[in-house]
């Protein structure tokens, strides 16, 4: 309970600004979303049949907006849940500017009202560094399950625990990254790092002892067990490297995407 205080505090200190200096003011994110909507969703487009025209979709842990808007631009009728309110005032003056609709509900996902785990959502959307954040993933794959109709997926995007768990990587020689194998995959115990949005902060907003964070890093044995165990079905795991280098990191996995299915 001490590290949902401590990540909850985080995720609310100082974000809006993060936001501001990662992506500009509200009316300069939204004209670069625009120019290129589908390219900001990015891989998982693909698996949403390439056309999300009237889908409902929930982008749990959503943040700062940028997806769930560019969602909504393509036609989609997007809802984040997210409990950082810094977050939720960038998200939402995104959207204003867009000229688009974005319910943003700001709440802890596995407290979430009964009426909105009503088996209501085509597409539950998670991406990048967000099962760290939970000690126990059964009950967030349980309240994806109830989010889900008949039919819908679950898109998840993440970090391989291969990388986040096992292998570091630093400099160059050569054009080749040196690797090493410095961790244990198979640690449970709870590290602190600092919270993500805070590296866009500059020294008069940084405040190092409430950026803190705590994170649980998982394998994908256990990310996989935890959804079957909710009685979703797995239909795609695709894991991918480094794709924003042409050299480095192309032997190791970097990232991967699990589509996954609430059957009828």
């Amino acid at each position: 309970m001490e590290s949902f205080h401590q990540n909850k505090k985080a995720w609310n200190d100082s974000t809006y600004q993060s936001w501001v200096n990662r992506f500009g003011m509200p009316q300069e994110a939204v004209a670069k979303i625009k120019r290129d909507p589908i390219k900001r969703v990015g891989a998982a487009f693909k698996f949403m049949d390439g056309n999300v025209e009237g889908k409902k979709i929930i982008n749990l842990l959503g943040s700062n907006g940028n997806k769930a808007v560019a969602l909504a631009l393509l036609g989609a009728n997007a809802t984040i849940v997210d409990f950082s309110a810094e977050s939720e005032r960038y998200a939402m003056e995104l959207a204003d500017q867009a000229g688009v609709e974005l319910r943003y509900i700001v709440a802890d996902v596995l407290q979430l009202p009964l009426h909105e785990l009503a088996n209501q959502y085509d597409v539950v959307y998670m991406e990048h560094g967000i099962l760290h954040y939970f000690t126990d993933l059964r009950p967030l794959f349980h309240v994806v399950h109830r989010l889900l109709e008949a039919g819908g997926i679950l898109i998840l995007q993440d970090f391989h625990p291969v990388s986040t768990k096992l292998i570091t990587s630093k400099g160059t020689t050569a054009n080749i990254r040196k690797h090493k194998v410095t961790g244990d995959y198979f640690d449970t115990a709870l590290i602190e790092r600092e919270v993500s949005h805070s590296k866009y902060l500059d020294s008069e907003h940084r405040d190092e002892a409430a950026h803190k964070v705590y994170l649980r890093n998982w394998t994908l044995g256990e990310i996989i067990t935890a959804i079957a165990s909710e009685g979703l079905t797995i239909e795609v795991l695709e894991e991918l490297p480094n794709l924003s280098s042409e050299v480095f990191d192309k032997g190791i996995p970097k990232t991967y995407t699990l589509v996954v299915r609430k059957l009828g």
